[in-house]
């Protein structure tokens, strides 16, 4: 049998082999099939955290989803991400006619056909994603939501020569790899700590000999990390937040109301033009980002509502309510669920399923109430200064 991509370590009297694989690449499920039951290791560690265990384990999870819940733990972002990778990985297994994730599912079985240890050996992915988005400005967001809006979208096929070059990296770094090259900090949470993450899972399992089924971008870092402690506890710390969007976000509405509060009190009627310009402002652009987003007239309506209120309380938004009307209304079936990583294959598909169009809503009319807030304000502070005169 070939020992390409395969690397041998020995480390403290263990021996540990890494396989090196392409997460849509069959060729890769064969050889960690014939690794594993050749040197019939006492553990098998995988690329996969719980959170992907379980999914792989009980097939389609979507259907399992409360969108509620997703809207009300500000989920939507972290929720597209997924859809991404999910999207982006069934694309190409699907060219090549293969299941995503293949070789991972493979060592789970060959685990379990020798009686070895299984060891979840990677970071959980909402850590992962915590402390990619922490290291991002706004600039930095707004790009990234681009790319990964643009991975979704894309139709370009992929060529069994450059599926081989993705050898060199994993899924989640080959989606991004044009944004860690604008962003090269990003390969630190992406790539480096989990490298470091890895190892420490890796040389730890039980037993003389480890077999690891991995990224084979992970393989050059692990092999260099290997032999160093590294504090787990350190690495799946989230970033802290910083206080400055916090004080920005209520330093403007407490100006917005003192503003218009003065101008009540020295001018009734130039008070109520205030008031009026900044309940148009809002609710009109967060109706509009609803209805680009086809929400349901009732959910134009709530965020033409809410938006006003909510512009006033950086706790809430006005996406939420109108989410909420959204998916109570046209409630996303199981079906629509499970349809889910097909239907994000296609802008029409993302705007006709009824979770992804909940996720649109959301999203959307919260946009258009920033962008209301700003114009809102800006005319609020224009009728102040003239009032003033």
């Amino acid at each position: 049998m070939s020992e390409e991509n395969i690397t041998r370590l020995h480390l403290n009297n263990k021996e540990i082999i890494l396989i090196g694989t392409a997460h849509v690449s069959k060729h890769s499920a064969e050889q960690v099939k014939e690794m594993i039951e050749k040197e019939n290791p006492d553990s098998v560690c995988i690329e996969l955290d719980e959170q992907r265990y379980q999914s792989i384990q009980e097939g389609n999870t979507w259907k399992d989803m409360d969108i509620f819940e997703v809207i009300k733990g500000k989920r939507a972002t972290l929720l597209l991400m997924n859809l991404a990778i999910s999207s982006f990985q069934k694309r190409m297994a699907k060219q090549f006619g293969i299941n995503a994730g293949q070789e991972m599912i493979q060592g789970i079985e060959s685990a379990k056909e020798i009686g070895a240890k299984l060891v979840l050996a990677d970071r959980n992915i909402q850590i992962t994603f915590s402390r990619i988005w922490g290291n991002l400005g706004v600039k930095g967001k707004a790009l990234l939501i681009t790319q990964i809006i643009a991975s979704i979208f894309s139709k370009e096929e992929i060529s069994e020569e450059e599926l081989e070059k993705m050898k060199q990296q994993d899924t989640i770094n080959a989606m991004l790899q044009e944004f860690t090259e604008h962003f090269p900090r990003l390969k630190k949470p992406l790539i480096d700590e989990r490298d470091q993450y890895l190892s420490q899972k890796i040389k730890t399992a039980p037993g003389d000999k480890v077999v690891a089924v991995l990224g084979a971008a992970h393989v050059p870092g692990i092999t260099k990390e290997i032999e160093k402690k590294h504090d787990l506890k350190q690495l799946t710390k989230r970033p802290p937040k910083s206080k400055v969007p916090k004080v920005i976000g209520w330093s403007i509405p407490i100006l917005i109301i003192a503003m218009i509060a003065y101008t009540f009190f020295t001018n009734p009627a130039a008070g109520w033009q205030q008031t009026f310009s900044w309940v148009l402002w809002n609710g009109s652009f967060s109706a509009l980002g609803t209805l680009i987003a086809l929400g349901h007239p009732i959910a134009v309506l709530t965020a033409f509502i809410a938006a006003p209120i909510t512009s006033l309380n950086p706790l809430i938004a006005a996406g939420w309510f109108a989410g909420f009307v959204q998916a109570y209304i046209n409630k996303p079936t199981v079906r629509e669920f499970e349809n889910l990583s097909e239907d994000v294959f296609s802008v029409k598909g993302f705007w006709k399923n009824k979770v992804t169009r909940v996720l649109l809503v959301v999203v959307l009319a919260n946009i258009g109430s920033s962008l209301g807030t700003f114009i809102g304000g800006l005319d609020v502070v224009r009728l102040f200064i003239n009032n003033l005169w």
